[in-house]
């Protein structure tokens, strides 16, 4: 487990490389779909906090309509705007469904509501050295699921950015925002997007293999990085890279798998 290439960012805490045993386990194929979390609502009643807070944070280039619903954006990160109504059907805000996305990650969900929905699953969020176990299907020591190039032999496997981050998209259309939970081949495990695509809850707090610092353990792990990912200011695609964001906080790229014991789910 860890960084093998020393591309990592020190505060995130990627190393050393460790040996770390996993019990058996069960985890999902893929990040859990809008549908899937719309079951869980219409089950259960839930109000996500975005909801409750009446917005959550959107990338800017997603936001073309409504622009009064935007009341501000992250200092050290401006392209997040703070939209009002933004929720988990409402990726955009004001005026945004899923109508074309029942199949996308869903998104603008806490660590709260990521649990909520586990404990109506009868499951559970995957510990951070799960995830990475998972993530790697099988390749121990690799930067990526497949290997260690970005991209073999030409082959596009994950939803990073292209293009002049944060400014303009490359992709066809100028495209954007999450894709299907199971775009790109699965890794040597059946997983799918385990780089990009969305950021995953884990359910570990935020610590660091280090004798100097502790990390945060205010804030949850989040692994897998998103379609915002992009070597020129943003390289966490690799399955080593890590983050963190605290509990209550949602994202329009941010998800999340579940997770089992052997003999549950």
């Amino acid at each position: 487990m860890g960084d093998a290439f020393g591309e990592g960012y020190p505060e995130d805490g990627e190393g050393p490389v460790r040996t770390v045993r996993v019990e058996p386990f069960r985890i999902d194929a893929t990040a859990v779909t809008n549908a899937r979390f719309a079951d869980f609502v219409r089950a259960t009643g839930h109000v996500t906090e975005a909801e409750r807070y009446g917005s959550s944070f959107v990338f800017h280039l997603l936001h073309p309509r409504a622009r009064e619903a935007v009341f501000g954006a992250v200092a050290a990160a401006p392209w997040w705007l703070g939209v009002e109504g933004a929720r988990w059907n409402a990726p955009e805000g004001p005026g945004s469904d899923l109508e074309e996305r029942p199949d996308h990650p869903v998104v603008h969900v806490s660590h709260h509501d990521a649990l909520a929905y586990c404990a109506w699953a009868g499951a559970r969020l995957p510990t951070e050295a799960e995830w990475e176990y998972a993530a790697r299907g099988g390749s121990a020591g690799r930067r990526y699921p497949w290997g260690d190039e970005i991209a073999p032999a030409g082959h596009e496997r994950m939803n990073t950015w292209q293009g002049d981050f944060p400014r303009v998209s490359t992709r066809p259309g100028g495209r954007t925002g999450t894709v299907p939970v199971d775009s790109y081949d699965p890794n040597g495990f059946g997983l799918y997007n385990t780089s990009d695509n969305v950021w995953e809850w884990c359910a570990d707090a935020f610590t660091v293999p280090s004798e100097t610092s502790a990390g945060d353990p205010g804030q949850r792990v989040i692994r897998g990085g998103s379609y915002l990912c992009h070597a020129s200011y943003c390289n966490r695609y690799r399955v080593a890279a890590r983050s963190k964001n605290t509990p209550d906080s949602s994202t329009g790229h941010g998800g999340f798998r579940c997770a089992w014991d052997v003999g549950e789910g």
